[in-house]
């Protein structure tokens, strides 16, 4: 008979594994170019798409999900932040494409969460171990909720590390516009002081010849 504990870890293990299947990514879009995503789906799979401009230009970026038989699900241009909950109404490869192509010179870093459940590709079917049906339930009670408040954690720590990405990237690039404008700002000062002087030396040099001819 297998030790308790070890019942345990294994239903905890099934569970989490069949829980969902995820993706996370972060890439950078070129300026004026596109990137397509495919993954295969089953009938009734429920997938979620959640995706966001971190870095570049305004933020900005288009995206278009298409079904396996080229239906579009999703289309939206210049967004910053969203989410795309669908369920899987045909089986096959479906594509998410983002665009940057409307930019010709900034390039844009953006995060990704492509989140399957019910796909049984992912899920795990084999019976688990056997023990007491009641022990059982209350184990699985147990590692749900575990489960849930774990996957809770690891989305609100991503989202304030790109909240975090994102605020930096916009102070770096403001502090970057402060010190352009004021490099600007101090050449122009120079600019007109040196005109200035050049101005005030011309005034007296002309007075200075008027009175040299006048004597003579």
């Amino acid at each position: 008979m297998l030790p308790w504990e070890f019942n345990i870890l294994l239903v905890s293990v099934i569970l989490l594994l069949k829980k969902i299947y995820a993706n996370e990514l972060t890439f950078e879009l070129p300026d004026n170019a596109k990137e397509c995503f495919h993954d295969n789906l089953k009938i009734g799979s429920h997938f979620t798409l959640e995706f966001q401009v971190i870095t570049g230009g305004n933020y900005d970026v288009d995206l278009e999900l298409k079904s396996p038989t080229g239906k579009i699900l999703y289309r939206e241009t210049k967004r910053q932040y969203d989410q795309i909950e669908k369920t899987a109404e045909e089986a096959g490869v479906y594509q998410f494409c983002f665009s940057n192509e409307f930019s010709t010179f900034t390039h844009k870093t953006i995060y990704i969460d492509w989140k399957v459940d019910g796909d049984p590709e992912h899920e795990i079917t084999q019976p688990g171990p056997r023990v007491a049906e009641s022990a059982l339930t209350m184990i699985e009670r147990n590692v749900e909720r575990i489960h849930e408040n774990l996957e809770k954690s690891i989305d609100y720590q991503t989202h304030h590390r790109l909240r975090e990405a994102t605020g930096r990237a916009r102070a770096e690039d403001l502090n970057q516009r402060v010190q352009d404008w004021s490099l600007g700002q101090f050449m122009l000062i120079i600019f007109v002081a040196i005109g200035t002087v050049l101005l005030l030396r011309s005034f007296f040099s002309d007075r200075k010849t008027s009175n040299m001819t006048w004597n003579r």
